[in-house]
């Protein structure tokens, strides 16, 4: 996983134009996503908690979880959120052969039928991209959280959620159970943070 907040501008340089890294707006807003759902014991959580907020968001969804809690996916999108492909088992990029990752994309894509495609671990390679961008929107990030870092404290989370966001940020939250601590410690503090900055939330 790429350790930095803000993904590094050398590595957008290298992998090209065709990935989004920050949406362009002309209104302040922020694009808030989770990765790695739906998971029972989290997501509902949280999908009440942006109902309470009037906010919406893109969740990048793992296909196996998509399988194994249909009914979770489905509530997702009916509560006005946008999905994105995940791969169907959260694979690291640079540990898998080319052949079997995209497979594992267009397999999760069965299930998930969305255009938008997020690598796990922030991983991707230029061939991978050039494969992947006729069928997909390539989305990656402008801050990430690393909420799932247990050495990590809530008010350093935030912290650097202050720091880095900026408009038009797409930021990165997981909704899985290695992140639920932070994330739910945090996540509602930012949102009370950006609503006071003036951003309105969008989704991808």
């Amino acid at each position: 996983m790429i350790k930095n907040y803000r993904f590094p501008k050398f590595l957008r340089f290298v992998l090209g134009k065709n990935i989004l890294w920050q949406q362009p707006t002309e209104n302040k807003s922020i694009y808030l996503t989770f990765d790695d759902g739906p998971t029972p014991e989290v997501t509902p959580k949280l999908l009440d908690l942006l109902d309470n907020e009037n906010v919406r968001a893109t969740f990048f969804c793992v296909g196996q979880n998509v399988e194994r809690f249909p009914k979770l996916f489905t509530e997702i999108k009916n509560r006005g959120h946008r999905v994105g492909n995940h791969t169907f088992n959260h694979l690291k990029c640079f540990k898998t052969d080319f052949y079997s990752y995209i497979n594992n994309v267009k397999k999760a894509d069965e299930l998930i039928e969305s255009n938008l495609f997020r690598p796990p671990h922030g991983q991707i390679s230029r061939r991978i991209v050039n494969a992947l961008q006729s069928d997909f929107q390539i989305v990656m990030w402008d801050v990430i959280t690393c909420d799932y870092d247990k050495m990590l404290s809530a008010e350093k989370i935030l912290k650097n959620v202050r720091k880095y966001s900026r408009n038009g940020s797409i930021v990165v939250f997981h909704d899985s159970a290695k992140a639920q601590k932070n994330m739910f410690a945090t996540l509602p503090d930012a949102i009370k943070f950006w609503k006071s900055e003036g951003y309105a939330f969008g989704i991808l």
